[in-house]
This record gives structure tokens, C-alpha cells and sequence, in this order.
């Protein structure tokens, strides 16, 4: 059995985490929700401290941020689009052990078809996409708890491969 027939093999984008980090409650994370909602059509949730940090005056279980988890043909298409600002571009780094990636977008307004709005002002945000293959579900289960064997995991290859075919990413050696 050749190993594209395989539909166990398949890799797919399990879910995408769009996340801003504000470092405070109040206006600047009620702004924060706004670019969120505006760009994935889903209400955020808000990001708690889990510690307090005197330097940076923030205290436990204070509101810090807002994030919000895309799934199917939305993730999809939102990661195609922050691609898109990225200009196709993914850092070797970038990529986990287990195939998932992650990126950030300095500026919100790079956006195709989106403008600086002074009331709102800049926000950046970081993007996570997710990957699995079928029947990665036995990990998280309730009854019938197993582990993923090592044969069905997604190594860090695979998952440049899947960017490569699936985004037209041009991964990015980076040289020290």
C-alpha cells in the first residue's frame, strides 16, 4: 500500500490559536477583542496571568490578553491570508518537533484591505497552526486513553512538507 493511499497517513490542520497580547486589562484589550472579532468573524477569549509580575505591574488572574481558536476551512483560510503579510516566509525555527508551526505579525494593518484606524491603533499577533493526522484523538479521549505511536506522529519534516504543499511557504534556513 503506497503511502499517499493511506488516509490514516493524511495530515491535516487540526486548529489554528490567533493570540494578542496586551499586558493589560481595560481599553487597549477591549481594542484588542475588536481586531480579533474584525479579522476572524468569532468572539475572543480573554488571556489571564497565571503570575504575578511587579516589573511589569501585572497581577494574578488579571486579563493580560485575548485569543481565539479557528477550526476547518476558517483556519485555513486565515492562515493563508497572514501567510500572505508574511510574504509565504516561515523560519526553519519556527516548526516544533511534533510538525506544528508558529509566526507573528508585527502590525495588524498589513492586512490586505485593512487600514490604520487612530481609535484602535497597532496591534500585533501570533498565529499557531496545529496539525494531526487522524485517530490523534486516542490521546486526549476520556475512556480508552492510549499514546499516539511514534509511526503516526508528525515529525518536524512532515510538517515543513505540509507547509510547503498546503501554504506555498517557502521555509527559511537561518543561518547563525
Amino acid at each position: 500500500m503506497n503511502k499517499a493511499e493511506n488516509k490514516m497517513k493524511e495530515i491535516k490542520v487540526h486548529k489554528v490559536v490567533v493570540n494578542i497580547g496586551v499586558g493589560e486589562g481595560g481599553e487597549r484589550l477591549v481594542k484588542a477583542e475588536k481586531v480579533l472579532e474584525m479579522f476572524t468573524g468569532q468572539k475572543p477569549v480573554r488571556t489571564i496571568a497565571k503570575m504575578t509580575n511587579r516589573d511589569f505591574n501585572i497581577r494574578k488572574h488579571m486579563p493580560i490578553g485575548c485569543k481565539v481558536t479557528l477550526r476547518g476551512e476558517k483556519a485555513i483560510d486565515f492562515v493563508k491570508k497572514a501567510l500572505w503579510v508574511k510574504e509565504f516566509r516561515i523560519a526553519e525555527y519556527s516548526f516544533d518537533k511534533e510538525g506544528n508551526f508558529s509566526f507573528g505579525i508585527a502590525d495588524h494593518t498589513s492586512f490586505e484591505g485593512v487600514k490604520y484606524d487612530p481609535e484602535i491603533g497597532v496591534f500585533g499577533m501570533d498565529i499557531s497552526v496545529i496539525l494531526r493526522r487522524p485517530g490523534a484523538r486516542v490521546s486526549e479521549r476520556a475512556r480508552g486513553r492510549r499514546k499516539v505511536p511514534h509511526r503516526h506522529r508528525i515529525t518536524k519534516e512532515e510538517g515543513i512538507e505540509f507547509a510547503k504543499k498546503t501554504f506555498n511557504a517557502v521555509v527559511i534556513e537561518e543561518v547563525s
